[in-house]
């Protein structure tokens, strides 16, 4: 909402508190989000007649508020607010206020309740910072108060929504777009044929962590789905290359695909992947044991859009990838290849050569790179902001020196994670200060870093943020002996 807007409707709350009186003060109140409010008919109806009655009630006026509605604001209504505005302005304002206010709004009077309960209102939902512990037939509420209107709903954590809840929910809800059910551990396969069934217009499903979804959820959502652009199927470890090739062939407009922990997935499955998805984007592949570099160089030829590649963990690939993506993805942003330890400053180098507009790396524990990448880095990535190179324990400061005189230094750089590089001493933090954009540095088990060396950077960077740990100067003698027993942190320091 815009400051303006805020504003507004701000002080239009306070006057409702003053003209409304206890109720209202009651319910603006406390910080605390209300108890439900008081029933209100659904939208087309109005109290007493009974639900999909038709007649008078069901006629329309502008954005969508029944007349009867309208007519609920007589004369009896003292609140000047309600006689000053018009009903379809008031509906406009409480079309920016969020779940609580919205809340609030309708135990202020009876007209409110209406208004603010509109379906018209209620295109967005997210529960997870306002309630996740609901039940079942909240979701149902939620869907018949909504119904076609609902465009966006989040239950993340949702624990204690099923099955039977998602199928009135989809039944109710055919123009849903973005549903997250991420954490909601009781659905099952069942839902995704719900949703197949009734919600065609669906385009992004997070369905992370719902461990009891299997392969015919993906064909489920293949045959009934078709927009689908972005799934997440993350820890549902039961999908196998079988699913994947089912959802593909029905959904070739897949833009991201997230499917971190699936560790049944095979290259097979990357190579549906690649075939059937030119458009594809986004794609998370983190511990994914079983990967290899046929699959992921599939991929490349495949996804020459690609710009966003997450293969950490995958530690059987090799400089064969980098070498496709170089050739094939010139668009990737974001590459993650933590843990895979078999990649090397030859692979990075033909990487960094050709994909220019890198941002984010996650380098960590690719142990056998050294100051040759971060120098092609440097020269040739210019739009770099984040980087890890932690335990990449070959790096030195002549590498954060290059990194540090790079075209992206002045501007661009952000984030740069050393923890345990051995070989980084105070010098690297010299060659960092002209790093103007620089906002933190982790330096954990960086033994040759000193409390000085950090304290000349926060001179030039004064808003910078330093992890770093330093064991104690002196630590206590052996116990029966005269030697003293030191860490490696404090013999350096």
């Amino acid at each position: 909402m815009s400051g303006a807007v805020a504003g507004r409707c701000g002080v239009f709350l306070f006057w409702v508190e003053v003209e409304a009186g206890g109720d209202a003060a009651a319910a603006a109140g406390g910080g605390r989000a209300p108890p439900p409010p008081p029933p209100a008919p659904a939208r087309g109806e109005t109290r007493g007649e009974p639900p999909g009655a038709t007649g008078p009630a069901m006629r329309r006026e502008m954005n969508g508020v029944t007349k009867s509605r309208f007519e609920m604001f007589s004369n009896n209504d003292e609140a000047v607010i309600n006689k000053k505005l018009p009903k379809e302005l008031l509906l406009r304002i409480f079309s920016f206020l969020d779940v609580v206010t919205l809340c609030r709004c309708a135990q202020v009077s009876r007209a409110w309740n209406v208004l603010a309960l509109d379906g018209s209102n209620w295109q967005r939902i997210d529960l997870f910072d306002f309630q996740r512990d609901i039940e079942g037939r909240v979701v149902e509420n939620i869907s018949k108060r909504c119904g076609g209107f609902l465009r966006k709903l989040s239950l993340r954590g949702c624990l204690g929504v099923g099955d039977n809840a998602l199928r009135t929910f989809a039944q109710n809800c055919r123009n849903i777009e973005v549903l997250n059910l991420n954490g909601c551990t009781k659905i099952t396969d069942t839902t995704c044929t719900s949703l197949s069934k009734f919600c065609s217009k669906l385009r992004h499903l997070d369905l992370a962590s719902c461990t009891s979804i299997t392969n015919l959820s993906l064909k489920a959502l293949s045959e009934g789905c078709p927009l689908l652009e972005q799934l997440n199927i993350s820890w549902c470890d039961q999908v196998t290359k079988d699913g994947i090739q089912a959802l593909v062939r029905g959904c070739g407009g897949l833009k991201a695909l997230f499917l971190k922990g699936c560790t049944q997935l095979e290259d097979e499955a990357l190579k549906y992947i690649g075939a059937h998805c030119p458009e594809l984007v986004t794609l998370n592949l983190q511990t994914c044991l079983q990967i290899t570099d046929d699959g992921l160089i599939t991929i490349c030829r495949g996804c020459h859009k690609l710009q966003s590649l997450c293969a950490s963990g995958c530690s059987n690939i090799t400089d064969a990838i980098l070498n496709a993506l170089g050739q094939n993805c010139p668009r990737l942003r974001i590459l993650e290849v933590a843990r895979c330890s078999q990649l090397t400053d030859v692979g990075f180098t033909t990487l960094a050569k050709n994909c220019h507009e890198l941002e984010k790396m996650d380098l960590e524990e690719c142990v056998q790179i050294t100051d040759s990448t971060l120098i092609q880095l440097s020269i040739h990535c210019p739009r770099l902001q984040v980087l890890s190179l932690s335990h990449c324990e070959l790096i030195t400061d002549d590498g954060i020196r290059h990194l540090g005189n790079g075209a992206c230094a002045h501007d661009r750089l952000e984030v740069i994670e050393l923890d345990n590089c051995p070989l980084i001493t105070d010098a690297s933090l010299e060659h960092l200060k002209s790093c103007h954009s620089l906002e933190r540095i982790e330096l954990y088990d960086c033994q040759q870093i000193t409390r000085a060396g950090i304290k000349r950077l926060r001179t030039h960077l004064p808003n910078i943020k330093v992890h770093a740990y330093f064991a104690p100067v002196t630590p206590p003698p052996s116990v029966g002996g005269s030697r003293q027993r030191f860490c490696r942190c404090c013999i350096i320091l």
